[in-house]
């Protein structure tokens, strides 16, 4: 079944559109696929990129409140002829949404490799990237309410995450996972990488 690809801002869209247009913009690009194209190049598919709260022990972000994620850009993939050879971040300014950079790698093939994958799962999702900065983790999103706010939501219990490759030692790329068998994962990674209280911010003894 297709995904819902939701509709991305259309200034973030404009300011990527721009940087396209710009040689300026592509030159200076730490992307020599992209520089190195002499034919026309188009932005597609929207992901919102959601970024994971930190998590405590309980497998809660601090204050005992359910998972949170917060929105921090929109990425587009940048196609030209029959492939994908790069992307673009926007990110939210006082102004609105406005370009970041453009990058390539091997989050890109992942990226459109998870997407084909999600679209043979026979079910409808709104996909979304969910990034978790402390594993230096990136996941697909597969979120069960399609027609949501892709700015806003949290994951649900149903909803699947892709790790997208290169994934964390011990997690399997491109394996779809229910939201509450992976988050258990992750609480435990996160846990245990979290540097020591020092014993002065340390709670007191009873």
């Amino acid at each position: 079944m297709p995904l819902h690809v939701p509709p991305a801002p259309a200034p973030a869209l404009r300011s990527v559109l721009a940087a396209l247009g710009s040689p300026t913009a592509v030159h200076e690009a730490h992307t020599p696929s992209l520089r190195q194209l002499q034919g026309p190049v188009t932005a597609e598919l929207p992901l919102p990129v959601h970024v994971l709260d930190r998590l405590d022990g309980s497998g809660r972000p601090a204050g005992g409140r359910p998972p949170r994620t917060r929105l921090t850009g929109w990425r587009f993939l940048i196609r030209s002829g029959d492939r994908f050879v790069a992307a673009a971040d926007t990110r939210l300014t006082p102004d609105g949404w406005a370009f970041s950079h453009f990058f390539e790698g091997p989050y890109v093939a992942a990226t459109e490799r998870a997407l084909r994958q999600a679209e043979s799962l026979g079910k409808n999702y709104q996909p979304r990237l969910l990034s978790v900065p402390e594993l230096y983790m990136l996941t697909l999103w597969l979120h069960g309410a399609v027609g949501a706010d892709a700015a806003a939501g949290l994951p649900a219990a149903a909803d699947l995450l892709v790790p997208l490759a290169p994934a964390p030692p011990g997690i399997a790329a491109f394996r779809p996972h229910p939201v509450s068998e992976l988050l258990p994962v992750l609480t435990h990674r996160l846990t245990r990488s979290a540097p020591p209280v020092p014993p002065s911010l340390a709670a007191p003894a009873a």
